[in-house]
């Protein structure tokens, strides 16, 4: 009889709890967020930035020692269809990276150990506009897939000081162009949908502003110098 009991028991907390884990008819949480043709939301989050390199003649790589930045922005999300939105995400973003140049780049010149490095600090104002193309909302999560372009500003590029290398300034442009591409899950909690996501971000343009001496070892030997990146955000809507 207690044999009996037990699994009586075991079988009712069981039931509810398969239905939960297995069944499609789970309880669905803020079932109406995604129906607002407009909605809004914030994100915090974290980057990696690197630099890509294509060389005027073939010499050791200039080396991007990353380290992990910081983001912060706003989200306007505009339902397009039950799949398709679109996305305006403002923010900040801020990140540091230190290039390590080769003895090779100062033959002939002398050089001290400083004249290696060159700090390259970004603070960037960061405005993409994304497609996000979503499957169908699965119980309480959604996963999906995002792509689109970006513009930025760089609040920290040194572009119109007038002094370069030879003074130890290390200069970029302010404007830069970018595509961008990832994937993230919107998980629909009770009270609201929490969204982490990575994306990848790619730059069009050439961002380096070079030197006055166009044979300056710093810039000289560099054909394009483009930013690309890696995003993790955890938004919250």
């Amino acid at each position: 009889m207690k044999n009996l009991f037990l699994l009586i028991a075991f079988l009712f907390i069981f039931q509810p709890i398969s239905a939960q884990l297995f069944s499609k008819e789970k309880v669905l949480n803020d079932e109406n967020v995604d129906k607002a043709f407009l909605s809004y939301g914030y994100y915090i989050g974290f980057n990696s930035y690197d630099f890509n390199f294509d060389y005027v003649t073939d010499k050791k790589d200039i080396q991007v020692k990353k380290s992990t930045g910081f983001n912060v922005g706003l989200v306007g999300n505009m339902r397009i269809n039950e799949y398709l939105d679109l996305r305006l995400e403002p923010g900040l973003y801020i990140t540091t990276r230190l290039l390590e140049y080769d003895e090779s780049y100062f033959q002939g010149i002398e050089y001290t150990s400083s004249d290696l490095e060159r700090e390259v600090k970004s603070t960037y104002i960061h405005v993409p506009l994304l497609l996000k193309f979503s499957t169908k909302r699965l119980n309480n999560f959604k996963p999906f897939i995002v792509g689109g372009v970006s513009t930025a500003l760089n609040l920290s590029s040194n572009q119109d000081n007038p002094d370069d290398n030879s003074a130890g300034k290390f200069r970029t442009k302010k404007n830069m162009y970018f595509y961008e591409i990832g994937f993230g899950i919107d998980f629909y909690l009770y009270y609201f949908k929490f969204t982490p996501s990575i994306r990848g971000v790619f730059a069009i343009n050439d961002e380096l502003v070079r030197d006055a001496d166009p044979n300056s070892p710093w810039t000289g030997n560099i054909e394009t110098m483009k930013t690309r990146g890696v995003f993790i955000n955890f938004t919250f809507q």
